[in-house]
């Protein structure tokens, strides 16, 4: 449960756009119910005038309207102001998932609306939001202290890890886990000190793109249809959106970005291949695919160290550096690199990491 006001602040604002006023009425009343304050606009062009003149965090809003639409009104928000936009729609065989948030959506609902479903996703997005200021935040004031910089920095990146992983219970671990094997490889490959933890820092926070996935795809038990397997693959470009706004001593948000890049051009979101992939995300590349695929999961058990190792062999110079599937082998092979237990969860460790 999130504490969406404070004492010394300000309830979140929240500004409904819908042309039907029965509509605007329902959802008023249930957002300000839920301890927001609520503005509405019959239009999209009426909205923009209220966000002109008021700080509102969130807008949600209806696609089909008289004049702008409300994807129009979206990408006028994304581009000149702060706010998150949920949109709300009955047309979505219209819109391919992706498309509703390439046009700068946090997050859309179908319809026909259900008050209770509008309100915990409105927490969520707010959720959110507190977990962006607080990075931010954190970010500019440690700049001027090397030391607090370094430890609030863990904290803050750990606190977006939980974030993510508090979303997708089935990951539960997996950044930490993938952090730790990629800081391994950079030792094994020869990495200074300072790439090995800025490559630590995007491990941890390398799913962060997550939390603009609705959970009822991210969640789900079944294979994913084609729609919700392309939605999954936005994760990428929306973590570099968030991480790009923040000023790191490394290039995080290029190394969460290119993740899901592979050697041979088949990868996405740029289809790069090669050199054009930096290092850092050729090892988190490697990283992620390994501990994916040998560590348990709730909904099956590990499929072992030998289809891990297999998916790397069979593939290095195709889809994987060939140095950094090496150097991962044969920390594996020569058990330099091994698991230990942890609150039941596997956890990787190497002896040289303990000096990290």
């Amino acid at each position: 449960m999130i504490s969406i006001a404070t004492d010394s602040s300000p309830s979140p604002l929240v500004l409904v756009v819908d042309d039907d006023d029965d509509i605007r009425d329902i959802l008023s009343y249930g957002i300000e119910a839920s301890g927001c304050r609520c503005l509405t606009a019959e239009s999209a062009e009426a909205a923009l005038t209220i966000l002109n003149s008021n700080p509102v965090e969130v807008v949600i809003s209806d696609v089909q309207m008289k004049g702008m639409s409300g994807l129009d009104l979206c990408r006028q928000i994304k581009d000149n102001f702060q706010a998150d936009v949920v949109i709300i729609t009955g047309l979505v065989n219209n819109f391919a998932y992706e498309e509703i948030i390439a046009q700068g959506a946090s997050d859309f609902i179908e319809k026909p609306i259900r008050l209770a479903e509008i309100v915990a996703r409105l927490k969520r997005v707010l959720l959110e939001r507190q977990t962006r200021e607080k990075l931010k935040q954190t970010a500019e004031e440690l700049r001027s202290n090397a030391v607090r910089f370094q430890k609030a920095m863990e904290g803050s990146v750990q606190a977006i890890a939980l974030a993510v992983e508090m979303r997708d219970p089935y990951t539960s671990g997996h950044q930490n886990r993938v952090a730790d094997l990629a800081c391994a490889i950079g030792q094994e490959m020869g990495l200074s000190e300072d790439r090995i933890y800025g490559l630590q820092m995007a491990s941890v926070v390398h799913d962060l793109g997550k939390l603009t996935i609705p959970g009822e795809i991210l969640c789900k038990p079944g294979r994913l249809s084609g729609p919700e397997y392309a939605m999954i693959q936005t994760h990428v470009q929306s973590g570099y959106d968030i991480l790009k706004k923040i000023d790191f001593p490394w290039p995080l948000a290029d190394i969460v970005l290119q993740h899901h890049e592979r050697m041979d051009g088949s990868g996405y979101p740029n289809g790069l291949s090669g050199d054009a992939i930096m290092m850092e995300a050729r090892i988190l590349s490697v990283s992620d695919v390994f501990e994916t695929i040998g560590s348990h999961r709730p909904y099956r058990p590990s499929l072992g160290m030998k289809k891990a190792m297999g998916e790397l062999t069979g593939n290095s110079g195709i889809l994987y550096d060939p140095d950094v599937v090496s150097a991962c082998l044969d920390l594996v092979e020569s058990e330099r690199f091994q698991f230990k237990s942890a609150k039941g969860a596997s956890v990787f460790v190497t002896t040289q990491m303990q000096s990290l």
